[in-house]
């Protein structure tokens, strides 16, 4: 039995949310006195090349488990071959009204209606300035709850502004079920007026600072083919570098009648294995074949991490499959995806 096997009936007697605060400031503790040094597998060596950047293996951490980046280093200890940190917005917002994150243990699933709460980018580019991993860095951008759906691009040009020296690349997030009307913009006219505005502001930023950053969409899970595809057509004419595929679902047909399973929000966790992996597929199909894809939802195994990268992923990310199995998941979906 591993430390985390023996933490987690501590961790989920408390509620979700504030379980999930505890873990990652206990993170940061226990790497500011070297005992996470001692618990920590070594990282599995599987160097892979995309966009540009080197990845140290094939598996990283999902946007929303460090909205602020304060716990970047702690985490990259734990293994991953890259971190996403965000979904940041330009200013700080605290989000939706707890209670707004909930475990559904019969199906190691979660649902979250979050709402991008986090501390402002000027925040989070304090934090990130401040950190010792030199790893590859994603930073996920969104747009505040207040600005009008018609401005949104704005808010997502003000913050690739602000993280552009920061980050290795920078994540682009549509997708969220929990900021109202924000997954409209997956809309060919209004994919079309964002993509257009942040490719624009990308060439300016990379003539100013001599550095090219490149740029992921993450998508939802709930569109038809229809709509990938045309999403997948956008992103490739555009010269956007990869897709994030998937965020959470709104789906609740896999876990009907379970406790919480009526929560709005967006579910996550082994239910949403296959409906990302049948997004990721669709795209494979519609992209150029050396298209970047990073797949995420539903892997809590490594199985399931090797099914990402069978349906057409180069990369995979974790979130929920932490919450269940704790660190043990990273290294072993590392090793198997290497071997």
């Amino acid at each position: 039995m591993n430390l985390y096997q023996l933490a987690r009936p501590l961790l989920f007697a408390l509620d979700a949310e504030t379980s999930h605060l505890g873990a990652i400031r206990g993170l940061a503790c226990a790497r500011a006195v070297g005992a996470l040094r001692l618990a920590a597998p070594a990282p599995i060596e599987d160097p892979v090349e995309l966009m540009g950047l080197r990845f140290g293996n094939r598996v990283g951490l999902a946007a929303g488990l460090d909205k602020n980046g304060t716990s970047i280093d702690a985490l990259a200890a734990l293994g991953f071959g890259f971190i996403e940190v965000g979904t940041v917005t330009p200013k700080a917002q605290p989000g939706n009204p707890r209670p707004r994150l909930f475990r559904l243990e019969q199906s190691a699933a979660l649902i979250n209606r979050m709402g991008f709460n986090n501390l402002g980018v000027d925040a989070l580019v304090r934090a990130v300035r401040d950190r010792s991993y030199r790893g590859v860095l994603g930073i996920n951008i969104g747009k505040n709850a207040g600005t009008p759906i018609e401005n949104a691009s704005e808010d997502y040009v003000y913050c690739l502004r602000r993280v552009y020296r920061h980050a290795s690349y920078v994540a682009i997030n549509i997708s969220s079920p929990n900021t109202a009307d924000l997954r409209q913009l997956q809309r060919t006219s209004e994919l079309e007026i964002m993509l257009t505005s942040l490719c624009a502001e990308r060439a300016r930023l990379a003539d100013k600072h001599g550095r090219y950053v490149p740029l992921a969409v993450k998508i939802a899970p709930d569109l038809d083919e229809e709509q990938i595809v045309a999403i997948a057509g956008l992103l490739s004419a555009h010269g956007i570098d990869a897709v994030i595929a998937t965020n959470t679902t709104t789906a609740r047909s896999a876990v009907s009648g379970q406790p919480h399973a009526d929560e709005g929000g967006g579910l996550s966790g082994a239910p949403l294995q296959e409906p990302s992996n049948r997004v990721i597929r669709t795209l494979r199909a519609a992209l150029p074949t050396d298209y970047p894809i990073i797949g995420v939802g539903g892997i809590a195994s490594a199985a399931d991490a090797t099914a990402k990268i069978a349906a057409g992923a180069n990369l995979v990310q974790l979130y929920t499959g932490l919450v269940y199995r704790g660190p043990a998941l990273i290294a072993e979906c590392a090793r198997a995806l290497a071997r």
